[in-house]
């Protein structure tokens, strides 16, 4: 029996051995068919690296080719247009330096928390803004749909303004330049000039009348601009040709079309400097008028424009930072562009106010003039005493400090006869204040200051550029916001869906091009991003601090950056930021409510701009544009709450993200869908039964199986699990 139970005993251990040799060798070919098959996964979790869904076995998720082109497109789509003829605008609109206070508070408290929050959200999950929101939560994919939705409303109308930037390029290759004086009119018997014009001025006549040849109302269209047209499918086919291959065509553009525009407004900050008048421009800017600061319109319009000129809730953040490397300090990126931006908005605003100042100086000038003659009139006529005169005045050579004496004490002295003189006050003050306002802006200052450079055709060529590659620059991160989502969600061609949405941006972007088009811009440019805008980045804000989890997203970042964030984040994360949009959200809609939605008429007749309400057509339409932004949110949460969609098809919202691991999760889920980004260790869940489910093919397999939600394996680990309990997802 010993013998016996020797010979038993080696039979078993040759068996294990046996048993252990044929697993080794199964897994060795598993391990040969996993290199066949070009999968890599990494072993530390920091270096796990997501590909685009829906790309080729050998293509990986593209990537910048440096630091400093991903730097400069960040800092491209921040600043754009709105830099030049929104925030000057604004800041004249809210009394000059006052708006620049709340601007700077907002910028600290939302503006660079939550650019930094979208920063690292996409680079951690490697997704556009739809896929990184299903990551989130799959009932919370609908921001990601929001956002392309603003993105394209706000593209609709922004590559408008580039093709008004074109058509001033083509015209600035005269000389004198056509906005440098008032047209003559030619009749029968004598010449004289335009009056339209001469109650304006020529850079005023030129912008409303031979750019846009404006309509006196929004329901006055007017046929087509076919000059205009021309210019925005001209821009439509840049931003295509620029874009059709993703970053690897825009990123290289970037390069030019970021860095020109700061060496054009130093030129011109230069120059208009040396003006007359510049310095009281500049003076008026940096003089905060504290009453305003109190209206919240002022602190309203001031997070419009931190949304607007960081990016906020457009997307275009998101899928910039998507195609870095996970161990890239995003902390840096957020804190150097944020500011890199508020620095070129006051180099932009400096330029205009110098101008503005210039222009102002001028009219004062005009306006002292005409109306020391109105008193030599009424002296000699007797109406005035020339006792009230001082005897060091000369109206021969009058200046307005010595005007503005006289005019006070002819005030005094003729305190009820006074309005009847017809006389009136030249203030600085009063011009700056009444200066232009709207998207023509720009057009307007700019082109004033270039009719007096020398060399003006040349400044204007490169003013006009500079806008173009300012629009682009923006235009890029917004194509991007809805190209790069898409791609990823429904794994269509870059290269078809980009021209399709040109196409489409190009045709419903005709009703911008008519006369009236430009009130339809305003439209747009009022409520087509604004509130919704505010709602999706609160929703962005909510998900991650709430539903993700602030103290596991804390630890996300330490991972990725290599040091842990300031607790200013956390706070401003976790408590004020939300309560800020809160705020910015109710005093927005209330402000709404109280003051009647419209917009600035320009009149031929009087050459001035007449405030209009909207009909009643516009504010449907108004409302739809807000509703149609912001309308995926519930659409989405409910489908996905109800489970109105098979997820056996495969859809992106049916995928759970994990770090390393990608689970397809049941058809009938319930329950918290962000429970595997807080899960269980694997030691806690069940082992998966690979079989047949595996998502690529064994050794010998000449090709690669997809997964049944439409993405390649690389870089995860991908297993149906249907047998895995509810309290596991």
């Amino acid at each position: 029996m010993p013998k016996n139970s020797k010979v038993v005993k080696r039979e078993l251990d040759d068996e294990v051995i046996e048993s252990v040799k044929d697993l080794l060798s199964n897994e060795d070919s598993s391990d040969d068919a996993f290199k066949k098959s070009e999968l890599m996964v990494d072993d530390q979790e920091e270096k796990d690296a997501d590909v685009e869904e829906g790309s080729d076995v050998e293509d990986e998720r593209p990537a910048w080719n440096s630091k400093l082109q991903y730097i400069l497109a960040q800092v491209g789509f921040s600043v754009g247009l709105g830099n030049v003829w929104r925030f000057p605008y604004l800041c004249q609109k809210n009394g000059g330096g006052a708006y620049l206070v709340p601007y700077l508070i907002l910028l600290l408290i939302i503006g660079i928390p939550l650019f930094f929050l979208e920063l690292a959200v996409g680079q951690r999950i490697r997704r556009g803004s739809i896929g990184v929101w299903n990551y989130i939560s799959p009932k919370l994919g609908g921001i990601g749909f929001a956002s392309c939705v603003v993105c394209f409303f706000v593209a609709l109308y922004y590559n408008v303004i580039i093709g008004w930037s074109l058509f001033y390029f083509s015209q600035s290759f005269q000389h004198p330049l056509p906005w440098d004086q008032c047209p003559l009119v030619k009749n029968a018997s004598h010449t004289f000039v335009e009056p339209e014009c001469e109650k304006s001025s020529a850079t005023t006549y030129y912008w409303y009348r031979e750019a846009l040849n404006i309509s006196s109302s929004l329901s006055e269209s007017g046929g087509l601009n076919w000059k205009m047209t021309v210019c925005l499918l001209a821009a439509w086919v840049m931003v295509c040709l620029a874009m059709i291959k993703g970053i690897q065509s825009s990123g290289k553009i970037m390069y030019f079309s970021s860095l020109f525009p700061y060496v054009v407004l130093l030129c011109f900050l230069i120059r208009g400097l040396l003006l007359n008048g510049s310095v009281d421009g500049i003076r008026h800017m940096f003089t905060p008028k504290l009453e305003i600061m109190l209206e919240p319109k002022v602190w309203r319009e001031a997070a419009t424009q931190v949304f607007f000129a960081l990016g906020l809730g457009f997307g275009g953040v998101i899928a910039f930072s998507s195609y870095n490397k996970r161990d890239n300090n995003c902390h840096f990126d957020a804190v150097l562009v944020s500011f890199i931006n508020f620095f070129t908005s006051v180099l932009a605003t400096l330029v205009v106010f110098a101008v503005l100042g210039f222009k102002a100086n001028i009219i004062n000038e005009k306006c002292v003039i005409q109306n020391s003659e109105k008193i030599l009139k009424l002296l000699k006529m007797g109406n005035l005493s020339q006792d009230m005169i001082p005897h060091h005045i000369n109206f021969s050579s009058i200046t307005a400090e010595d005007y503005n004496l006289v005019y006070d004490i002819i005030q005094k002295v003729k305190e009820e006869e006074f309005d009847s003189l017809g006389l009136k006050s030249c203030q600085i003050e009063d011009e700056l204040n009444k200066a232009v306002q709207g998207t023509g802006l720009a057009f307007i200052a700019f082109t004033e200051a270039m009719t007096h450079f020398p060399a003006s055709p040349f400044w204007s060529v490169m003013f006009f550029l500079m806008l173009v590659n300012l629009g682009l620059g923006s235009m890029f991160g917004t194509i991007e916001g809805i190209i790069t989502p898409i791609v990823d969600t429904f794994k269509v061609r870059k290269e078809i869906l980009t021209v399709i949405c040109c196409l489409v941006a190009f045709f419903i972007g005709l009703i911008f091009v008519q006369r009236s088009g430009n009130y339809f811009v305003t439209m747009f440019d009022d409520y087509s991003a604004t509130l919704p805008l505010l709602i999706v980045v609160i929703l962005e804000n909510v998900a991650v601090i709430r539903i993700y989890g602030i103290d596991k997203f804390m630890e996300d970042l330490k991972d990725m950056l290599g040091f842990s964030p300031s607790q200013y984040y956390y706070y401003m994360w976790k408590y004020v930021s939300p309560f800020v949009l809160s705020c910015l959200l109710i005093a927005s809609v209330v402000q709404m409510g109280l003051s009647p939605p419209g917009y600035n008429a320009w009149i031929e007749d009087t050459a001035t701009e007449e405030f209009h309400s909207y009909p009643t057509w516009a504010m449907i339409v108004c409302i739809s544009l807000m509703v149609l932004a912001i309308l995926p949110v519930p659409i989405v949460f409910v489908v996905r709450r109800c489970n109105l969609i098979d997820d056996s098809s495969g859809s992106l919202a049916s995928v759970s993200y994990k770090r390393g691991r990608i689970i397809k999760e049941p058809v009938n889920l319930e329950g918290d869908n962000t429970s595997l980004i807080h899960g269980k260790s694997p030691s806690e869940v069940p082992s998966p039964n690979f079989g047949k489910n595996i998502y690529r093919k064994q050794t010998g397999s000449p090709t690669l199986d997809t997964a049944p939600n439409g993405r390649y394996g690389i870089g995860y680990l991908m297993a149906d699990m249907p047998d895995m309990p509810e309290s596991d997802l």
